[in-house]
């Protein structure tokens, strides 16, 4: 507890995949939404809206959790440079 209150751990990461799966469920009912409601049935424009709203939320994720990684490395290279 007092790594998280100290910001020694980050608990970003795992918010993170948390905002990815609820990113995908709206991207799925958002492509199902576009496929069977409204006024126009788009079937084509809604497996678009699934594919590219799946691969776009799975790279925004991805490019956060890497910032969170770089941050960890620099991390351990400083604590091991200290120790030295």
């Amino acid at each position: 507890m007092k790594d998280i209150f100290f910001f020694n751990t980050m608990l970003t990461p795992k918010i993170i995949t948390f905002v990815y799966w609820l990113l995908l469920i709206s991207v799925i009912i958002g492509g199902f939404g576009t496929m069977f409601g409204g006024y126009e049935k788009n079937i084509l424009g809604g497996l678009g809206v699934m594919i590219g709203g799946a691969i776009g939320a799975r790279i925004w994720c991805e490019l956060m959790i890497v910032l969170f990684k770089i941050n960890e490395n620099l991390q351990k290279i400083t604590n091991k440079e200290e120790a030295e």
